[in-house]
């Protein structure tokens, strides 16, 4: 059985190492510089597992640039190309997708496609119509970036969107791959599918959303939020998990894809997903606003990455929480290993920890690291046990 992976982002390149430990696997993408990466040995993205195997495991995988070597002799395709959300459209962006389905319909038309990429309720059916096919489903990812490949090895669940033999060997070759055993499958029909992982990952914005506002409350009312979310906690229809207080939800799944489902909404009469969208708006803005308070004359932002062990700080809250300090007059700074360049945001960044925080007046962090514990007494941040979950 061969596999290729279009788009070798989390998502592709943790199924493709996933995979290459049993099955030939192809890893395309236009980024040579990615594809040079991986193909040395190194991963191109930030995430322990994946480093792990590309050093250490045995894995039929090679990644390149060219379409047609990676597609023409492929049983399974994977598409697992970037949707950005266009609020222009309020829609993902579901260009790069339909490229790479009209260069694989081109080259191997046999192929059974499998779509990874995020995408709006209804576009896999759209799309079969319009390109005249029937080898395409969707299958939804639920990772964490930074432990992508961990949650393909441990998943909770996998989900093909088509009840036929072929849908649950891809399935059962996921399943085979993964060091978990006795893996729930679950078989919808496509649009099921696509809904299933907008609905799934609008949940997780409300839980966050909902301990967020606790703490808020908890904040303007001088209250211990740690006790108050402990004793709420302890009902094990809620849980000990996933409550930690942070700036807001952010990153490449969640602001996108609970955007998208309210767009999905559009006919439909609701109030709870578009509260989810709009508390986080009013969370940034809370933390912003309390910041100010303080009358800071520096403000340090330590780290602009979304979670610990991850790269990415696309969507991520303190963005907007920098906006909003900005337009009120403060001098914000950046500490941010990932970041090359001298100035973000029209703010300075300094690349020894030691002079940002000499030079911070306060410092905001969402969580709190071992960095900080010399000068906590200057830092801002509402976590409560360092865990992003």
């Amino acid at each position: 059985m061969k596999v290729s992976v279009a788009g070798t982002g989390y998502v592709g390149l943790s199924n493709a190492v996933l995979l290459a430990q049993k099955f030939k696997v192809l890893a395309y993408d236009i980024d040579a510089r990615k594809i040079d990466s991986i193909n040395d040995g190194v991963s191109p993205i930030e995430d322990d597992e994946i480093q792990n195997f590309l050093t250490s495991e045995k894995l039929d995988l090679i990644a390149t640039t060219d379409k047609k070597l990676a597609f023409e002799n492929a049983d399974y395709i994977i598409v697992a190309t970037p949707t950005n959300y266009d609020v222009h459209t309020n829609s993902f962006d579901t260009s790069s997708v339909e490229s790479v389905v009209d260069d694989i319909l081109q080259i191997n038309r046999d192929a059974f496609i499998v779509i990874k990429s995020t995408i709006p309720v209804g576009y896999t059916e759209q799309l079969k119509k319009r390109k005249n096919t029937d080898n395409i489903i969707f299958s939804p990812e639920f990772l964490r970036e930074g432990k992508a490949l961990y949650d393909n090895l441990y998943p909770s669940r996998v989900i093909v969107g088509e009840k036929s033999e072929r849908a649950l060997e891809f399935a059962n070759m996921l399943a085979d791959c993964a060091i978990k055993n006795d893996i729930k499958i679950l078989a919808t029909h496509n649009t099921e599918a696509e809904a299933i992982k907008l609905f799934a990952n609008t949940y997780l914005a409300l839980r966050v959303a909902y301990f967020n506002e606790l703490d808020s409350y908890a904040a303007t009312h001088d209250l211990d939020t740690a006790d108050i979310i402990a004793g709420v906690s302890l009902d094990p229809r809620i849980g000990n998990f996933y409550n930690n207080p942070s700036f807001g939800y952010g990153g490449y799944c969640l602001p996108k894809d609970t955007q998208q489902l309210l767009a999905n909404y559009e006919n439909v009469p609701q109030d709870l997903i578009q509260a989810v969208v709009s508390s986080n708006k009013t969370r940034k803005s809370f933390i912003a606003a309390d910041i100010i308070a303080k009358k800071p004359s520096t403000v340090g932002v330590y780290r602009l990455i979304m979670k610990a062990g991850s790269d990415n700080f696309r969507d991520s809250a303190i963005i907007d929480i920098i906006k909003s300090l900005k337009a009120e007059g403060l001098d914000v700074i950046i500490y941010e290993p990932n970041l090359a360049d001298a100035a973000y945001l029209d703010c300075r960044v300094i690349e020894v920890l030691g002079d940002f925080k000499e030079t911070s007046d306060i410092i905001i962090a969402n969580r709190l690291t071992d960095d900080l514990k010399n000068c906590v007494e200057r830092v801002y941040t509402r976590d409560l046990s360092g865990s992003d979950y």
